[in-house]
């Protein structure tokens, strides 16, 4: 493995391993003004939300690596603190990688990437009325993070309101994941599109206490079948199925197998293990360990 100190690297390196690997990063499409009335409009991918009470988002226009120069939305913000956070969706990434380009701080990135602007609420900078969901933001603090090349400015924004298209929301008045068609930057020129070719559920344990890795059966554990991802299902688990439940599953739905095989235990469990990682993908967690306890009842 590559090990790194970052400190002896050119900074445009460590961008990119930086950029490469912590990935797919959200969107914030922030339109800002200035003191003069000029507005901006430029993408950030060092952006996340932090807090829900109070709703806080955090982006950051970093130096240029290049130049050192701020970009025009940290000197906006300075000045007039407050922004709209646009999310970006699919069908807008194009235009939104437009108004990337390093215009003059009096170019409106609104013309120059043909996006239309929406006067916001409790702010003054512009809403992008192409985007899905759009944050009105008071900026409480910028935080400087250094002065040299590719540094970042922190800058921490609290929603003042939210705007959200209906055509985004399901029939409980949530935000659908396959509606909302989100995209996110990767290293380099990728961008990644969260569809349903992309997306999958994974059951947040959050009022159950799996059994965990330790308490899994040694053959169970080391299988060279199982991947992680299938022994973390089956250690999510609050429970093992009963031992008369593991037999009955066995007689019915398992003998044919245990038939067949029952001169060749290496090639049975095998088989078995085989069995259970196809019903895992099916989510049928408690099939695949009664599967995988009838080898040894």
């Amino acid at each position: 493995m590559l090990s790194i100190d970052p400190k002896s690297l050119p900074v445009p390196q460590l961008h990119g391993y930086l950029l490469g690997a912590i990935g797919p990063r959200p969107i914030a499409f922030a339109s800002t003004i200035d003191e003069n009335g000029h507005n901006n409009l430029a993408p950030f991918s060092f952006f996340n939300v932090f807090s829900a009470n109070p709703p806080v988002l955090i982006f950051s226009p970093a130096r240029s690596g290049r130049t050192n120069e701020t970009k025009d939305t940290y000197n906006n913000v300075k000045r007039i603190p407050e922004c709209v956070i646009n999310i970006v969706s699919y069908d807008m990434v194009h235009q939104m990688s437009l108004a990337s380009s390093p215009y003059s701080p009096e170019i409106d990135e609104f013309v120059k990437s043909g996006f239309t602007p929406l006067p916001s609420e409790t702010v003054q900078p512009m809403r992008v009325a192409e985007s899905p969901v759009q944050f009105e933001c008071k900026v409480t603090e910028v935080k400087e993070l250094g002065e040299g090349g590719g540094a970042g400015n922190l800058v921490i924004c609290e929603v003042t309101r939210i705007h959200i298209n209906e055509k985004v929301l399901d029939e409980n008045g949530k935000i659908d994941q396959l509606k909302i068609d989100l995209v996110s930057r990767m290293g380099g020129n990728w961008y990644c599109r969260a569809d349903k070719n992309s997306m999958f559920e994974v059951q947040k344990p959050l009022t159950t206490i799996g059994i965990g890795f330790d308490n899994l059966p040694d053959d169970i554990r080391n299988s060279a079948i199982l991947t992680g991802n299938d022994l973390g299902i089956l250690a999510n688990v609050e429970e093992l199925p009963n031992e008369t439940d593991v037999n009955e599953y066995k007689l019915i739905e398992l003998s044919d197998l245990f038939v067949k095989l029952e001169d060749n235990p290496i090639e049975l469990e095998k088989e078995l293990h085989k069995l259970a990682q196809s019903l895992l993908k099916e989510n049928k967690v408690a099939e695949a360990w009664k599967t995988l306890l009838s080898f040894n009842n």
